[in-house]
């Protein structure tokens, strides 16, 4: 990580990154999403799945391992090596999905992974001028974000509370008793809160820590469509959550990437 990328990252919990796909590449990985999301759902490989019914996005599951342009992504050159420095390379993939969103989908509620009894997840901590983060979201956009569209946003530096955010703060009623209120909609950016204007091809790399959610998609006319890749310590979780038909697609370094492994060990990739 530069110097620059350093203090960001740990001033705000995340870094948005320009130019991750470009050109041939960004063609190819368009292209591979728009052929999935053209698949009938009767029709999918193997181990993968459509869901239409989710309230903010529609899932199309195991998205990284669809075609070689996007499974490529995973290691991609511009955010391989931040991704291995802040799991102090013991990086390993535990999701991979695409997520897409018209103008119907509701708001997504501000929420964060960052509160646990657990001591090995949701860690974030730096010592000796590295810093450590143990889950890390990486989203890659396939297609652009403009100012004032909705999707992404964050609350700058959350990712070092020690107090829980009230539930009605930043956008009253977004949230009920049961979790999400799937009524409620808001492309408004109050002040304390992070939007996140992206061409395609540019990702955003968050720890899990930090709260986030979506805006209301404004535009008729177009959708939101990008990469989630979840990428977690490979010593996390020993449990393997990808189907073997996800898994038959995988090249051998991507096979260790999903891979769970002990604290000491390191992966060749």
């Amino acid at each position: 990580m530069t110097p620059e990328q350093k203090y960001l990252f740990d001033l705000t919990g995340y870094l948005k990154i320009p130019g991750v796909l470009r050109g041939a590449d960004l063609d190819h990985a368009q292209d591979a999403a728009q052929r999935y999301i053209d698949t009938p759902r009767s029709e999918v490989p193997d181990g993968f799945e459509i869901n239409l019914e989710r309230e903010h996005f529609d899932w199309y599951h195991h998205a990284f391992a669809f075609d070689k342009a996007l499974e490529a992504i995973t290691m991609n050159p511009v955010t391989w090596p931040l991704i291995l420095e802040l799991t102090r390379r013991k990086p390993r993939l535990s999701l991979g999905n695409m997520m897409v969103n018209g103008h119907s989908a509701p708001f997504h509620g501000l929420h964060s992974g960052g509160r646990s009894n657990r001591p090995d997840i949701w860690r974030y901590f730096v010592r000796e001028g590295s810093i450590y983060c143990s889950d890390l979201i990486c989203f890659v956009y396939l297609t652009e974000v403009r100012e004032g569209d909705g999707g992404f946003i964050a609350v700058p530096g959350s990712h070092k509370a020690n107090f829980k955010m009230p539930t009605d703060m930043f956008y009253p009623g977004s949230h009920t008793d049961d979790g999400y209120n799937d009524d409620f909609n808001s492309s408004e950016v109050p002040p304390g809160i992070a939007s996140f204007p992206v061409e395609a091809g540019d990702a955003i790399l968050t720890t899990e820590r930090v709260t986030h959610g979506a805006l209301s998609w404004t535009p008729e006319d177009r959708d939101r469509r990008f990469l989630t890749l979840r990428y977690s310590t490979q010593y996390y979780s020993p449990r393997d959550s990808f189907p073997d038909g996800v898994k038959a697609k995988l090249s051998p370094e991507t096979l260790e990437l999903i891979q769970a492994a002990p604290f000491k060990h390191t992966k060749g990739i």
